[in-house]
């Protein structure tokens, strides 16, 4: 800036007084201005370059900085004396008059609509003003506050437009400033709060963008100045805090997420979005936010965990894409960087592949925890090799990496081996061939590994108390994807199949094996024995035998024990001298009452040992349990034994091994199925959930147990007793979401069909009671709408009932207290109307489409008989005695939202007629609105019905198919014949498929209401 000292004074009471009568250029679809406008003087050559600057800039940002430029050279020709002795032009304009002609522009910007892309442009080219001129000059800072005392009022309008135009430039100008005055600044602050509070999201969009710059810069200082009025009770940073949990829109919450300041008060709300109901906001967290925030190592393990699991599994694939860049590209480079290196957030460079850096990566998100099974490690881990071709290049498993293994380095392993194998078409197949160990190598890692786990288990069991144990995890980990890794293997190799065959069969025998692992290798030596009838005999006589040999290991060792000890006391007997034979005894008899319940614990332990293997081996097997003899030995010699012991723990893993047998054989589960009622009727929580499991799976495989036209009513209503039970268990959260999601899978897949159990689902979901269990609403929100659009039936169930769900409604309303807030009674009735919308039948039937003459499918004459199943159902509830007032009003209101045509039942269109005048003979509609959509219904009935009686009668005489003779005679009067084809296509054309009449006819009498 040119050194140059102010000489013209600045008189910022009368500058606001000055006006002109110019306007500014802009396009003739803007608004009829809004603003009070001042009598503006005559026009001057400073207002013409001042307009000309400002008509270029609002046509685009191209030139923004040129014009910037231009406009400066103008204010210091203004503020300024020249310093060249000629004068540039005959007016001499002051600093005054130049921040009038700047307000004057900034004035007409005020009722540009938001659609006007010159309005934004102008806020753009004012804020780059504002930001180029305040950087060292005096007098821009008074032409900023200048400006904003006359935008600060406007953000009181009462013109929403006038109201986003004067937030968006407030909000602009303190972003593009780097300090304001402190007049101005709280000025500011009292504004843009109120405008938080607006109605229109907009206008909260730029008050949260200008708020959030103050907030950034506000001090604990400046918040302990803050008055205690409305506004300024509490801390501005709280008050944000606040919107960004609990604001409706979308857009907000965006905004305030991307711009407040990254602070340890402000991080867990900030994080909290990704949870937020909008995917967009989720997918900015781990686009933009996540990254900008610094090194991922400062967060949280458990946050860490969180954020990966909650972007992985998101159901938006932009989230998930999102995350997984996260993963691969910013945390691995947060590994890989050197200690003590600083963070570089500007260039898209990444280091080389580095394994040291990958394998601290998967320990800052503990690979142990979060990669058990199908964890959210897994799924990270796919994405980074999808993502990383470098590191698949680069990664080798060669010798040494198998010498030296750790809960990383073999997770690694298995995660390349699991991607490389489930790729599509095998792109990535010749990578596993080349960099993973052939599998009789990889069978002696397994063993290594596996015996270092054996013998440090039994290092544990043999320590006395108070001694150090080993810990076992990482071992029990590393066993753990290895296995994973011989799952996925190809025992193409006969050489290499028999050696982990025979490896798996001896490690499946070893008593001190985790059930964890012991799962795997039964689930490995599935894949080994192969798919085929043989093959399953085949695995199931080597677990049986595996069973076998661990008990009779165990039994053996145990009797050898007590021999050893009855040898031991009876040779201490015999030394014992007469007078201390008493005292003997008593030791003998404590001493033997501790091995007794030391031996029946461990006979606990193997037994279930046992049956945890068999298990196992249940849910491997799909053959028919009759025709494998392997089968039937365990069911008798093992499973019943353990269903009849009384031993709890014994008992109840026997049921769920009875269970998987029941799977195998109907005639087995027939048996059993008033043993699992029992065990539901009788037993405890878990013994309750575990049962109605076993009975929703039972019944899904052996549908015929209750849903066949011979099945035992008693037995069925015992079945329907147990559910019922179940759904009312609203203390035991557990088995309420059990009964709630087994019951919706058997009604889903037509297994179970009845009035009194969907009413009651229907019923649940509506209490309020419910939101104390997120499973079961959850569930209902997913099986209900899906339930009733899926099949014509289940919409027609659905509307029998409608009448009474309303009715329980209503009593449950009246029931509750002032305190709590139940579902209205008009949701309930629109939501119960939009599930049985005919036109929503996602698959639909006979009933609802036709066929038009080429072959094509023509849905627009959809049959309308639901809605008057509907409709039959809440009429019947609204002449029922003890109806209530209310109850009635919502039912025939109703009435009026439904959808019918003329293609529906004539006997249910006139039944239903006569239900609505049967209706306004007994005058139960009291009030006007009643009453209108009384008549309404009534009178587009029977317009329907009449329009339904005339398509059937064009239809009947319509000519029968043409004989042999009838065309020849047509052959001759071929003028004729054309004549009579156009008019029956005419008539035709004229009687084709009809829109519902209902809905128009009630929609142009409202119109005409208004």
């Amino acid at each position: 800036m040119p050194g140059r000292t102010s000489t013209k004074n600045f008189e910022a009471s009368q500058a606001t007084q000055k006006s002109s009568s110019q306007p500014l250029k802009s396009r003739r679809t803007t608004a009829t201005p809004t603003v009070a406008i001042p009598d503006e003087g005559p026009s001057s050559s400073l207002r013409a370059r001042i307009c000309a600057i400002f008509s270029d800039a609002q046509k685009s940002t191209a030139a923004h900085r040129k014009l910037v430029v231009g406009l400066r050279k103008i204010q210091e020709e203004c503020c300024y004396e020249s310093t060249s002795s000629r004068k540039q032009d005959k007016d001499d304009f002051g600093e005054d008059d130049f921040s009038v002609e700047i307000a004057r522009c900034v004035i007409r910007l005020m009722s540009v609509k938001k659609s006007e892309g010159a309005g934004d442009r102008i806020v753009r080219f004012v804020g780059m003003f504002m930001r180029r001129a305040n950087e060292k000059e005096t007098p821009s800072t008074r032409l900023t506050s200048h400006i904003l005392s006359i935008i600060l009022p406007l953000l009181a309008s009462k013109e929403k437009v006038v109201r986003y135009r004067a937030t968006q430039l407030v909000a602009h100008i303190i972003n593009s400033l780097d300090s304001v005055d402190d007049d101005s600044y709280h000025l500011i602050r009292t504004g843009l709060l109120k405008r938080v509070r607006d109605k229109e999201p907009m206008i909260r969009v730029q008050a949260v963008l200008g708020l959030g710059r103050l907030a950034s810069n506000e001090g604990e200082d400046d918040q302990d100045e803050v008055n205690s009025d409305s506004d300024d009770a509490s801390g501005l940073l709280d008050k944000l805090l606040e919107v960004l949990q609990n604001d409706p829109s979308a857009e907000v919450r965006r905004a305030l997420l991307l711009n407040l300041p990254l602070a340890p008060k402000t991080l867990p709300s900030l994080l909290e979005r990704a949870r937020d109901v909008d995917a967009a906001t989720r997918r900015a967290l781990y686009s933009r936010l996540l990254p900008a925030l610094g090194d991922f190592r400062h967060l949280s393990l458990s946050m860490r965990e969180k954020l990966l699991r909650w972007g992985l599994r998101d159901r938006d694939e932009n989230v998930r894409k999102a995350t997984g860049k996260l993963f691969r590209e910013r945390w691995i480079e947060d590994c890989v960087r050197p200690t003590g290196a600083p963070e570089d957030t500007t260039t898209q460079q990444t280091a080389p592949p580095s394994l040291e850096g990958l394998l601290e990566l998967l320990e800052r998100i503990d690979v142990i925890n979060s990669a058990a099974g199908t964890g959210i490690a897994v799924e990270a881990m796919k994405e980074f090799w999808m993502g990383r071709p470098d590191y698949r290049d680069v990664i080798s498993f060669s010798d040494p990496f198998w010498d030296h293994l750790t809960p990383e380095s073999v997770f690694v392993a298995r995660s390349f081996n699991d991607f490389c194998k489930e790729e599509v078409n095998g792109k990535f197949e010749a990578l596993t061939e080349d960099k993973m160990p052939e599998v009789t190598k990889l069978a002696f890692f397994v063993q290594r590994y596996v015996n270092d786990l054996i013998n440090s288990i039994r290092y544990n069991s043999a320590l006395s108390e108070g001694e150090q144990e080993e810990d076992t995890i990482e071992q029990e980990f590393i066993v753990e994807q290895l296995l994973y890794i011989t799952k996925a293997l190809d025992y193409s190799d006969e050489i290499g199949r028999r050696k982990m065959f025979a490896l798996l069969r001896e490690i499946l025998a070893i008593a001190e094996l985790p059930e964890e692992i012991t799962k795997l290798v039964v689930d490995v030596l599935r894949g080994i024995c192969g798919s085929e009838a043989a093959g399953e005999r085949e695995f199931c006589g080597i677990v049986l035998e595996a069973v076998a040999e661990v008990h009779d290991n165990v039994m053996t060792e145990d009797l050898l024990e007590n021999e050893s000890f009855h040898s031991a006391r009876s040779e201490l007997s015999d030394s014992t001298p007469t007078k201390a034979g008493s005292a003997t005894k008593a030791r003998e008899g404590g001493d033997i009452s501790e091995i007794d319940e030391e031996k029946a614990i461990r006979e606990i332990m193997i037994n279930m040992k046992c049956l945890h293997i068999a298990q196992c081996m249940l849910e491997n097997v799909e053959g028919d349990l009759q025709q494998n003899v392997h089968l039937v030995t365990m069911l008798n010699n093992l499973v019943v034994p353990a269903v009849r012991s009384h031993e709890a723990p014994i008992r109840e893993r026997g049921l769920l091994c009875l269970g998987l047998c029941c799977l195998l054989d109907k005639a087995l589960a027939e048996e059993n199925l008033t043993l699992f009622l029992h065990c539901f009727t009788k037993g405890h929580d878990a013994l309750q959930v575990s049962a109605l499991h076993i009975l929703s799976d039972i019944l899904i495989v052996h549908a015929n147990l209750v849903a066949a036209d011979n099945v035992d009513p008693a037995l069925q209503k015992s079945v329907y007793k147990i559910f019922a039970k179940g759904l009312k268990a609203s203390t035991t959260p557990e088995v309420q979401t059990a009964a709630t999601t087994a019951l919706c899978k058997l009604m889903l897949t037509s297994v179970i069909r009845d009035e009194d159990l969907l009413k009651q689902l229907v019923t649940l979901f509506f209490d309020p009671a419910a939101k104390e269990n997120p499973a079961v609403t959850q569930a209902l929100s997913y099986f209900l709408p899906v339930f009733c659009h899926s099949k014509r039936e289940n919409m027609e169930l659905m509307a029998a009932i409608a009448g009474s769900v309303v009715h329980n409604h209503v009593n449950l309303a009246d029931e509750m207290n002032e305190e709590e807030e139940a579902v209205g009674v008009n949701i309930v009735g629109n939501m119960l109307v939009d599930w049985t919308d005919p036109r929503k039948l996602v698959v639909q039937d006979a009933g609802s489409i036709h066929w038009n003459e080429a072959g094509g499918k023509d849905a627009t004459a959809v049959n309308g008989d639901i809605h008057l199943t509907l409709a039959d159902s809440l009429l019947e509830r609204a002449l029922a005695h003890g109806c209530s007032r209310e109850e009635r009003k919502v039912l025939l209101t109703m009435l009026g939202k439904l959808y019918i045509t003329s293609n529906s039942s004539p006997k249910k269109l006139q039944a239903v007629s006569d239900l609505i005048a049967e209706a306004m003979d007994a005058k139960i509609a009291t009030d006007t609105t009643t009453k209108n959509v009384l008549s309404k219904s009534h009178l587009a009935l029977g317009k329907v019905i009449g329009e339904a009686g005339e398509a059937r009668l064009s239809v009947e005489d319509q000519p029968a198919d043409p004989t042999i003779a009838d065309i020849e005679t047509k052959v001759e009067e071929e003028s004729e014949r054309d004549e009579t084809q156009g008019q029956v296509d005419e008539d035709q054309a004229v009687t084709g498929a009809q829109d519902t009449l209902l809905e128009e006819l009630l929609n142009d009498e409202e119109e005409e209401d208004l």
